[in-house]
């Protein structure tokens, strides 16, 4: 892939890395894979929720939380510190393996202006076989066609800071899970599009998303909440129902424990407050329907 030129105009990006300081050599090696990008100006900011981060390289700012206060709230913290026309959010287990990929990521954003957030495809540094989670669309295809979603896959992520701001950021009141799911709707709202691009890469390590304890009771509270948060009325059982069917459909033959646990979250998004509402626009779900994703599934 040839690295765009943007003359003088030397691209600004401010980069969020979050982290729990649990994984300080994954912390560094990603830190690192972000100052060795090229051709651009970086403003980097490590964010340790519930720890003080330490022992980072030169030039790292840090951001030590008291608490741990979630996967989205650690990320917002973050952003107001760091300058740059971009934003690029990267988890602390995921690193950047071409010192080209922001010059060449902010170069699809600048060519073509109705991107308002890129993910790249994901790809375990180890060879290990990729899941098919890792690529944000129903009908999954080849993992490296780029295109269109509406969902995200949030390790590593890049914004012009402007549309991010517009968004209203991470939804913090998530702490984990379907945060991504939120920010692509949003994107989709301001009239851009969310994009896969399949030719660039970041490298995570392929592990059980089942690993955080709250795993189903948070999948299925957030489910309800990104509903209850950003659909119009109508559409919100339809959408919340749909997904009641597909997760019925996936455990009750032979996963019950996760299914339990998963309607105790589901009644959870029901019963406590999501945050506010801010309904997706009747023309931002024409778009996404056309596009090929209508928001009830």
């Amino acid at each position: 892939m040839s690295v765009p030129s943007f003359g003088s105009a030397t691209p600004t990006v401010g980069v969020v890395v979050l982290t729990q300081g649990t994984r300080p050599e994954d912390l560094d090696r990603g830190i690192r894979s972000v100052l060795a990008q090229q051709g651009v100006t970086l403003d980097v900011i490590c964010v340790g929720n519930g720890w003080q981060p330490t022992g980072l390289p030169g030039g790292v700012q840090s951001l030590g939380l008291p608490t741990n206060l979630g996967i989205p709230a650690g990320r917002n913290r973050g952003v107001s510190l760091v300058t740059g026309d971009y934003l690029f959010f990267l988890d602390d287990d995921a690193s950047i393996p071409d010192p080209n990929f922001l010059i060449n990521a902010i170069g699809k954003l600048r060519a073509d202006p109705t991107i308002g957030l890129l993910q790249p495809r994901v790809e375990d540094p180890t060879g290990v076989e990729s899941p098919r989670r890792w690529i944000p669309r129903i009908r999954k295809g080849e993992a490296a066609t780029s295109g269109p979603v509406f969902s995200v896959w949030e390790g590593a992520v890049l914004l012009p800071r402007t549309v991010f701001d517009a968004t209203g950021g991470w939804a913090e009141p998530f702490f984990y899970a379907h945060e991504g799911i939120e920010l692509a709707w949003r994107v989709w709202d301001q009239g851009r599009v969310a994009w896969y691009a399949g030719d660039l890469v970041a490298n995570h390590p392929v592990i059980l998303q089942t690993r955080h304890a709250d795993y189903y009771r948070l999948n299925a509270r957030n489910r309800v909440w990104l509903a209850r948060r950003n659909l119009p009325a109508l559409l919100v059982p339809l959408y919340v129902g749909a997904w009641t069917a597909i997760q019925v459909l996936r455990w009750a033959p032979n996963n019950r424990p996760a299914l339990r646990a998963w309607f105790g979250g589901w009644r959870e998004g029901w019963r406590s407050d999501p945050g506010p509402r801010h309904p997706l626009r009747a023309r931002t779900i024409w778009r996404m329907t056309v596009a090929g994703r209508p928001p009830i599934i």
